[in-house]
């Protein structure tokens, strides 16, 4: 009698590449829009002049989030590229030795030595590369570096988490402007910390205190700065 399957596990590890990237780029769009927003508008700036100042808040740091993240994970992934290139040459020349290497690892981990060389031998028959790549340097086809889909990801979270506080800029009334936006833009970061603890398989509270404490501490800051200078700068 066959052994009915196991049931499919749900793991978030998958996500870590785009969910980092969004969270990131939505967190950083709500609170640097709403801290230059609260700032400007506490300088006792026109309406009109807040919210251009929200809009080219917007527009630059979604750029800058594209181009930090695809220059930063370029860099990890041109060091990844160049580790997989010298595991290549090195299984190329040596295969003995790595061979070794990767019983050895297994060694480290509790599998017993003879057991521990089967396995590195079976692996390294199938894929060389991909077991040295996983086991050895701690790369996988999930954790691996994607620039481009980082730097998208980024750029599109910024852009929708600038739009909130925008938007209360739009409806708020002048004379009301710093409070209403200051609290609607904690709701927001409040709301974005949830959903990515949720995504992640994180705990939903711890991560939602987080983004808030630093959201209200990052806008009192602006706004006591604005408030200090009196002018739009």
């Amino acid at each position: 009698m066959s052994r009915p399957p196991l049931p499919a596990e749900n793991h978030f590890v998958d996500r870590i590449g785009w969910l980092r990237a969004a969270v990131l780029g939505a967190n950083d769009g709500i609170l640097s829009t709403a801290s230059l927003i609260v700032g400007v508008a506490a300088a006792a700036a026109t309406q009109h002049n807040v919210l251009i100042a929200g809009v080219a808040g917007l527009v630059a740091g979604a750029m800058s989030m594209a181009a930090g993240e695809y220059v930063s994970v370029s860099s990890q992934s041109d060091s990844e590229l160049a580790d997989l290139a010298r595991e290549r040459k090195e299984l190329t020349e040596n295969v003995g030795f790595e061979q070794d290497e990767l019983a050895a690892i297994y060694v480290k981990r509790g599998v017993e030595p003879v057991l521990a060389r089967q396995v590195a031998l079976q692996l390294m028959a199938k894929d060389a590369l991909a077991a040295h790549a996983r086991d050895e340097l701690g790369i996988s086809e999930i954790t691996a570096a994607r620039p481009v889909q980082a730097a998208l990801t980024s750029a599109a979270s910024f852009s929708v988490g600038a739009a909130m506080p925008l938007l209360m800029v739009v409806v708020a009334p002048t004379g009301a402007l710093v409070p209403i936006v200051s609290a609607a833009s904690l709701a927001f970061l409040a709301l974005l910390g949830a959903i990515g603890a949720r995504a992640g398989g994180a705990r939903v509270w711890r991560a939602t205190a987080r983004v808030t404490f630093w959201g209200a501490l990052a806008m009192a800051l602006t706004a006591g700065i604005g408030k200090l200078f009196g002018t739009v700068v």
